[in-house]
């Protein structure tokens, strides 16, 4: 049975089965049989012809979808029931540890600098040595931090913050390979990523984030969430602003 939902993929990214096969690095009679044997490739084959194509790995090959639910179960790390209780020595640990990626949403997250009062001279530090820093932060003068702000119930505080924090910023935004920009977006959840480590902290409607769970993910080859997550956050930076 041939895989029509790949060759449909390559034919509306407008590319070709030689074309995929030289991002993939493969023959292209391997992408062929890929597609006219519904041969599933292996798992780095895969992941560079979904990221190449911009489709998910289970829509084209579903019978990985037991292996990623596996994974993904996986992937959880641990649960804290309100973000006061995440140990500040785990979040210093994966802030010095960060080789490659630091990308935080937030509205304004100021604990993370209160907290961390080193933390814009790491990340100045970080982007120098080659990591990628992506910063989002809540537009204080949009309608949407205005209504969270209402919502947790402390008004213009909020867009208050997120000022004090663009302010801690500063020397980020002036170093080649760190960005921050302003959104204002729904946020449902704050992101926080550090390499391959993501916390993820829910918002609940009515609650400051502060009180909210935080969830602790790891990234494993072939799971989902972490993956998941991180979509969220490109598509919050592509309608970021900067800042």
């Amino acid at each position: 049975m041939a895989n029509e939902r790949l060759r449909a993929a390559i034919s509306a990214k407008g590319e070709t089965i030689q074309s995929l096969a030289q991002h993939v690095g493969v023959d292209p009679k391997s992408v062929e049989r890929w597609i006219t044997t519904d041969r599933t490739p292996h798992r780095g084959h895969r992941w560079k012809a979904c990221s190449f194509l911009g489709i998910d790995e289970v829509y084209l090959w579903p019978t990985v979808s037991k292996q990623a639910e596996t994974a993904s179960t996986s992937e959880l790390v641990t649960y804290y029931p309100h973000r006061g209780a995440v140990p500040s020595a785990l979040l210093a640990s994966l802030i010095d540890q960060v080789a490659d990626h630091i990308e935080i949403l937030v509205y304004a997250g100021l604990f993370l600098f209160d907290n961390h009062p080193d933390l814009p001279d790491q990340l100045v530090d970080k982007a120098k040595a080659g990591a990628q820093i992506r910063v989002l932060l809540g537009d204080p003068d949009s309608e949407m931090v205005r209504q969270r702000g209402e919502e947790e119930g402390i008004g213009g505080d909020l867009a208050a913050r997120a000022r004090i924090t663009r302010r801690y910023l500063e020397p980020v935004t002036k170093t080649p390979g760190a960005e921050v920009r302003l959104h204002g977006t729904i946020l449902y959840n704050s992101i926080y990523r550090f390499d391959d480590d993501i916390l993820v902290n829910p918002h609940v409607l009515g609650a400051p984030a502060g009180q909210n769970p935080v969830l602790h993910f790891r990234y494993i080859p072939g799971a989902r969430t972490f993956r998941h997550y991180m979509k969220s956050f490109d598509y919050a930076w592509e309608l970021g602003t900067p800042s």
